[in-house]
């Protein structure tokens, strides 16, 4: 979809202009909605006197043929004005875009995004963005080319913004276009079948988007891994017939800030259980399990078209997890590229066994951070549900900066310990330390494990997004969750021009 941005409604080519109702007693009009009114010569005011329109948070009314007007008008309801904020800023985005597009609007103004609303207008004209392609996203690669396209699309939006901050808010437009394009990618990655989306698919993907974008890439194959004594990684891959894939990709601006932030994205294409099989209801869903490295991928690919001053190093290790011939069994012993020998008990907790090498690898890049991004545990959903991300990580700076940009971006996040205690479930009487630590505590036990595998003295925060990748309802498919959030953890160290550059703010 396109978008642009005005500070006034008077382009004839909108077919419909967008105006908000707070909750009140006979409602109350935004300074948009009461010029529109005006213009109209009251129109609007008689269907909040007649209860057409109360305001409730949402809520949306079509308006033909108003008085004064040469493009329809939908109302949307804001809520009550004293609980309007950000959540319920991007709720009614959500409704507004939604009804614009299944009433046929190509072309159509949102004034939401000036005057009363919660944050600055760059926020809001972010914020706008993402929820419009959010919203209107469709994953329709796989259906066949016999059926319709979707007709009268919403095409464009044009967002309403105040004259003197115009420089501002194009800087912000630009931004919100960069994340949602990575939002999408993401969703896209995790949206294909694990036919389609193979180890080598991720590697072919990365090299085409750095070839697109001139980052440097560099792929590993089974017989690189093995040389760089990533032994973890492999005894996930023997069981599948697709070969594993170990990706570096990096973005190394010319302006940049010092050492590199490194990402680490788990990139199981598809999760079987392994020899620990998997029950078959929901299986389907373990195509996600590549959530994570397609949001590393999606957070590079939004980095390098804002330009940011921020250099990057994504690191992926990708392969299947299944029961073949040659699958790792519950019991094997193998040693990681850290040099820790790791007694696996369960081949369905896989995911830390790639990580746990990309975590030592990540050392050699010389890091101000490091933070890896996993579908990793179903302990972390049923702690969390399907709201938050689990956060873990020993580092209070980097903590703070994520939970500030999870704020930011709506993009919700909550903290679990990550206690030496936790760490007493792993131990083994056979290896340096076991793969599982039983059922209790285990999304902190499996946070635990990956700390063992990086250096205390780099800044590490472990995501767990398990219950935040993607969506099991109606809407079924990725979320492309956190992408926005550490695209805005990245906006925040590019804005902290004052800070020490090897700072993880």
């Amino acid at each position: 979809m396109e978008f642009s941005i005005k500070s006034d409604y008077s382009d004839s080519r909108n077919l419909c202009v967008v105006a908000g109702v707070f909750e009140a007693r006979r409602g109350r009009f935004t300074l948009f909605a009461k010029q529109i009114d005006q213009v109209s010569g009251g129109y609007l005011t008689e269907f909040l006197q007649r209860g057409e329109m109360e305001g409730k948070l949402a809520n949306v009314l079509m308006l033909h043929h108003v008085p004064g007007m040469t493009a329809r008008v939908l109302l949307v309801g804001l809520g009550k004005e004293k609980t309007y904020r950000e959540a319920e800023f991007r709720k009614v985005v959500r409704a507004a875009v939604t009804a614009l597009d299944s009433a046929g609007i190509q072309r159509a103004f949102l004034s939401l995004t000036s005057g009363e609303a919660p944050q600055d207008t760059s926020w809001r004209i972010r914020q706008a963005v993402l929820v419009a392609e959010e919203a209107l996203y469709r994953f329709t690669r796989c259906k066949s080319k016999k059926l319709p396209p979707r007709r009268h699309a919403l095409r464009h939006l044009t967002l309403a913004a105040d004259s003197p901050e115009l420089s501002a808010n194009e800087t912000a437009l630009s931004q919100g276009r960069a994340i949602a394009e990575g939002v999408r990618l993401a969703r896209d990655l995790g949206n294909l079948p694990a036919n389609i989306c193979t180890p080598e698919y991720l590697a072919e993907t990365a090299r085409d988007m750095a070839s697109e974008l001139k980052l440097a890439c560099t792929i590993l194959t089974p017989k690189k891994i093995a040389a760089e004594g990533m032994e973890a990684l492999l005894a996930v891959a023997r069981g599948s017939r697709q070969e594993a894939r170990f990706i570096h990709i990096e973005y190394n601006p010319s302006k940049s800030m010092g050492r590199p932030l490194v990402l680490v994205g788990k990139g199981i294409t598809f999760d079987s259980g392994g020899i620990s099989l998997k029950p078959a209801a929901g299986m389907d869903e373990m195509k996600y399990d590549m959530c994570g490295a397609a949001a590393v991928l999606g957070v590079l690919r939004a980095a390098a078209r804002m330009a940011l001053p921020v250099p990057l190093v994504a690191l992926i290790p990708c392969c299947e997890n299944m029961p073949g011939g040659a699958a790792a069994r519950p019991g094997d012993i193998v040693r990681s590229l850290s040099g820790q020998s790791i007694e696996i008990l369960n081949t369905d907790a896989e995911g830390r066994l790639l990580l746990c090498d990309a975590l030592a690898y990540a050392k050699r890049c010389k890091p101000v951070a490091i933070i890896d991004v996993a579908t990793l545990t179903g302990a972390c959903v049923v702690a969390l549900g399907h709201v938050a991300s689990g956060l873990f990580t020993q580092d209070e700076d980097l903590a703070r900066a994520l939970a500030q940009a999870a704020e930011t971006a709506q993009d919700r996040l909550w903290r679990l310990p990550l206690w030496e205690e936790y760490g007493e479930a792993l131990k083994s009487g056979f290896a340096d330390i076991a793969n599982v630590g039983g059922r209790d505590g285990g999304a902190i036990t499996a946070a635990s494990f990956l700390s063992r595998f990086v250096d205390k003295k780099i800044p590490w925060a472990h995501l767990d997004i398990a219950g935040t990748a993607w969506s099991g309802d109606k809407e079924k498919g990725a979320t492309g969750r956190p992408v926005a959030l550490l695209c805005h953890y990245l906006l925040q160290r590019a804005q902290a021009r004052d800070a020490p550059a090897d700072k993880a703010l």
